[in-house]
């Protein structure tokens, strides 16, 4: 089979209609021109407004959404339902026939309970620990486009929330990607004065951790790209709107980070 590509959709994008058929217009021609796919999506925003049509309250820390069992039960129905099934629907309109599965199915995705952080607990909310892509390739195989929603597997039969960039990373890991793409509604990495970084060493990516140069979103993304450089992926690039089209095409497109 032909290497992979993994393509991670981030919630904010899914969001807005406009950019959202942007970007599946562009997966679904990388496709048809031979490339081999996979998505994997979060969907934050739209389990925000759930848990508001719910009167469910809103809880985080660190960055991290706390998940007590009636959040767990929203954050399922709308990552694997709601969420997974819109793109499917959409990515088949286009031509391209897709299946949507999450974490625990055939345990593509599995999990062990965060720690608490500063002595608040997190609940149901996972750190991925293992990727399993025998059922992406079953499904791939098929000439099927797999649709993956980030719900992973827990210890003794439970679901846990994790972040969607780091399933992204894992399961490029697992698959042996050649490159992740993160197709976001930011034009990439930005530097001090708001013009984007098109190439970044890993190394350099470190470094902005480390002194804190960076902060708020980006970090859990740059971590995870990193996660995917580590585990051998060829490249991960960053694009905005503008680029999704040439990050799938040609790897370009925004910031692009390499090993070295």
């Amino acid at each position: 089979m032909k290497s992979w590509t993994v393509v991670k959709l981030g919630g904010s994008l899914l969001e807005n209609v406009a950019m959202r058929s942007r970007a599946l217009a562009a997966i679904s021609a990388a496709t048809a021109s031979g490339e081999n796919l996979v998505v994997v999506h979060g969907g934050g925003k739209r389990i925000d407004a759930t848990l508001a049509k719910l009167g469910i309250p809103k809880r985080t820390h660190a960055g991290l959404r706390i998940t007590d069992d009636a959040t767990l039960d929203v954050v399922v129905s709308v990552l694997s339902g709601t969420v997974n099934k819109l793109l499917v629907a959409e990515l088949t309109s286009l031509g391209t026939p897709s299946a949507g599965i999450s974490g625990p199915d055939a345990a593509t995705l599995e999990a062990e309970p965060h720690p608490p952080i500063d002595g608040v607990e997190l609940g149901h909310v996972g750190r991925v620990t293992s990727a399993n892509p025998a059922l992406i390739e079953a499904i791939a195989a098929r000439g099927v486009l797999p649709v993956v929603a980030s719900v992973a597997l827990g210890p003794d039969s439970t679901m846990l929330n994790v972040n969607a960039d780091a399933a992204a990373a894992a399961i490029a890991v697992a698959l042996g990607a050649k490159r992740l793409l993160f197709l976001t509604d930011v034009p990439g990495l930005l530097d001090d004065k708001g013009q984007v970084i098109e190439s970044i060493s890993a190394a350099c990516a470190e470094q902005l951790l480390e002194y804190r140069v960076v902060s708020g979103g980006i970090v859990p993304k740059l971590r995870s790209c990193l996660e995917a450089i580590h585990g051998g992926v060829g490249e991960v690039v960053i694009a905005g709107p503008a680029g999704h089209e040439n990050a799938l095409n040609v790897g370009m497109g925004g910031t692009r980070l390499v090993a070295a």
